[in-house]
């Protein structure tokens, strides 16, 4: 499969846009050092509930960085997050926008941070990146394409990037997955995940757009439509597959990851996934992502994977037992909990070490130019087995793949898929 970055051809709002006046802080790279007393610049993009909460929240308690700027489609969560900043610093430097564009464009910015729904995620990451920037963006990708096309260009511009997702360096999972690739259950059979169930979003009217939002940003890359006050409410637009992929792709890159970590194809990926989900009610909802769905992955080491939405879990099945985690970041529990206690298994190579919460781990690397704990590599490998049960449930088809050369075993499948996104293709010819 060819990367392609045809999908960023959009309208013509995403030309460059000008530069923004700024407060007088020396970026690190400025000074060409990314030593620990130089202070690491940073400007937020999306500031809704993570990118203000956790996101600018987390990084404005760390002492080698500083919040410049701040960046949102709705003027009052810009205004409510600049709020932030300002208390946090004791001033009022910190400057609010409405056009992304602006904070990109700014060159006193070492790193910028994309908090935004999903389908800008990696149109505002190519665009960071090839105005020199450092990337941190939420979790995941739209599409396979695009993915792989983000990989390649922080590969060949040699920068840093994180996805914004914490399970690596959460005990619970880092723990799991450590048990089941280490053999503490022996041999890894099968692993069953259960994601959160998102309730169906019911049709809406268009209504004038308010004056504080922005709709034409807010759309961006995807198709135009009118304004539905409900799309833009709190994770809404997740239901839709022009913003997201529903909980399969916002659940499934906590829960999947830790899954094909534990198994070892963490670097890969299935090479067989066949699904079905329950089809709405025509006529009555916003919603077309999957609900209701079953998964069944298969990886080249012969481990299956089995995923459905009916609340959070997940399983790893070996031939000596088995372990689990009950609830998000929950309950460990074990077929016999003497697995717990067995101090050589976390010894093992295999356990590879905890990285430190995400947010701390992306500065260490823009100082040291090492790789992230979820580099876009990692995050690419993650999404793809998540796109790839999207098209396995839209088509009703076994789909084959192949995760060394990243192709379709039947490239028919996937031309004669009809999936409303405009100018992205899930392959390339």
């Amino acid at each position: 499969m060819k990367a392609t970055t045809s999908f960023l051809k959009r309208r013509s709002f995403l030309k460059t846009g000008a530069l923004a006046g700024a407060p007088c802080v020396i970026p690190a790279r400025l000074l060409g050092s990314k030593s620990p007393s130089n202070t690491i610049t940073l400007g937020f993009i999306g500031m809704g509930g993570q990118g203000t909460g956790r996101n600018l929240g987390t990084f404005l308690h760390e002492k080698d960085c500083r919040a410049l700027a701040v960046c949102d489609v709705k003027t009052p969560h810009a205004r409510r997050a600049k709020d932030k900043v300002d208390k946090q610093y004791k001033n009022s430097d910190c400057t609010v926008h409405r056009d992304f564009r602006e904070v990109i464009a700014r060159d006193d910015l070492d790193a910028i941070v994309i908090s935004t729904p999903d389908h800008w995620h990696v149109p505002m990451s190519l665009m960071a990146l090839r105005a020199g920037k450092d990337v941190f963006s939420e979790k995941p990708s739209l599409t396979i394409v695009e993915g792989r096309a983000l990989a390649t260009e922080v590969a060949r511009r040699k920068a840093i990037f994180q996805w914004g997702i914490e399970d690596r360096s959460l005990v619970k999972y880092h723990r799991l997955a450590g048990w089941a690739r280490s053999g503490a259950i022996g041999d890894l059979e099968e692993i069953h995940v259960s994601l959160a169930h998102k309730k169906a979003l019911p049709k809406d009217k268009p209504t004038a757009v308010p004056e504080d939002l922005d709709w034409n940003l807010w759309l961006g890359p995807a198709p135009f439509r009118p304004y539905e006050a409900s799309i833009t409410g709190p994770q809404n637009w997740r239901n839709i597959t022009d913003y997201s992929g529903g909980s399969l792709t916002d659940w499934g890159a906590h829960l999947v990851d830790t899954a094909q970590i534990g198994a070892g194809m963490d670097a890969s990926g299935p090479i067989e996934v066949s699904g079905s989900s329950r089809e709405l009610e025509a006529g009555k909802w916003q919603s077309n992502a999957p609900t209701n769905y079953t998964l069944e992955y298969t990886y080249a080491n012969g481990v299956k994977m089995f995923v459905k939405d009916a609340g959070v879990d997940i399983r790893f099945v070996g031939s000596k037992g088995w372990v689990k985690c009950s609830g998000w970041n929950g309950t460990w529990k074990a077929s016999d909990e003497k697995i717990f206690k067995i101090k050589e298994f976390g010894r093992e190579a295999r356990f590879w070490p905890r990285p430190d919460i995400e947010h701390r781990d992306f500065l260490d690397s823009m100082k040291s130019r090492k790789p992230t704990a979820y580099h876009p590599e990692a995050g690419h490998r993650l999404f793809s087995a998540l796109h790839l049960g999207h098209i396995a449930i839209h088509t009703g088809k076994k789909v084959t793949w192949d995760p060394v050369k990243e192709s379709f075993g039947d490239p028919e499948l996937v031309k004669n898929f009809i999936y409303r996104r405009e100018s992205r293709d899930w392959a390339s010819a």
